[in-house]
């Protein structure tokens, strides 16, 4: 039986889709900064859409743990805390490790190219200085990395923690002299992967996530607080 009832408008979805990604961007860009407010009619007149698209990307953004909403306040950017940034950063650390070294084990000499490629227009951004470019090369870079990995679960879940990582990324990337270093530490994780050395492919991708995550919580507790003692 077919009574229509599951079928869906494509235009809609697609236009859906494009606010989140527009959202997601602006929020990894540093645009929209933890704890500002989200209001409708400023997204609509930002984006060029109507409330009904921005109420669902929000949503959708909700369900990923990059907005929060609030009675009487609306949707703001979630604030992270120290804990849960100290928590998201220890399992990414565990599981980009395990996609180095998968990379390095079963990767395709394609995969291994599009990657040295990813680090080059990583650099590039880096010697351009733009938030928004810098932003899309460093994700292109991760995004080749669990492609290469090879493990849907891993680029999964892996994706679902950048979302969430995004919120605390440019903060990172701007604190003195932490730019350079991460161009370092992931010119040493392709430079792994392309010698096939999965052990060395995994200790790089831990550390530059160790790297980060000392940045990143170093400014939680001087900007947010103190962990829990």
């Amino acid at each position: 039986m077919n009574d229509g009832t599951l079928q869906v408008e494509r235009q809609n979805a697609s236009l859906r889709i494009q606010v989140e990604e527009k959202l997601r961007q602006a929020i990894a860009e540093g645009r929209f900064r933890p704890g500002d407010r989200l209001i409708e009619r400023e997204l609509c007149a930002l984006i060029g859409v109507g409330r009904t698209s921005i109420r669902e990307a929000l949503r959708q953004l909700e369900a990923e743990g990059l907005v929060t909403s609030y009675p009487h306040r609306g949707p703001v950017v979630t604030l992270i805390t120290y804990e849960e940034a100290d928590q998201l950063y220890k399992v990414r650390a565990i599981l980009e490790g395990f996609a180095g070294q998968q990379f390095a084990e079963r990767g395709s000499e394609v995969e291994i190219r599009a990657l040295a490629k990813a680090v080059e227009e990583f650099e590039r951004a880096v010697n351009a200085g733009s938030s928004a470019i810098l932003a899309t090369a460093k994700n292109a870079f991760y995004d080749c990395l669990m492609s290469g990995s090879g493990n849907i679960f891993a680029r999964q879940m892996l994706t679902s923690l950048h979302n969430r990582i995004n919120l605390l990324r440019m903060t990172s990337m701007n604190q003195p002299g932490r730019l350079l270093h991460s161009l370092s530490e992931i010119k040493e994780i392709a430079a792994a992967i392309e010698a096939r050395d999965a052990l060395r492919a995994q200790a790089a991708c831990k550390l530059h996530i160790e790297k980060a995550a000392k940045v990143a919580l170093e400014y939680l507790m001087q900007n947010v607080g103190s962990p829990r003692t």
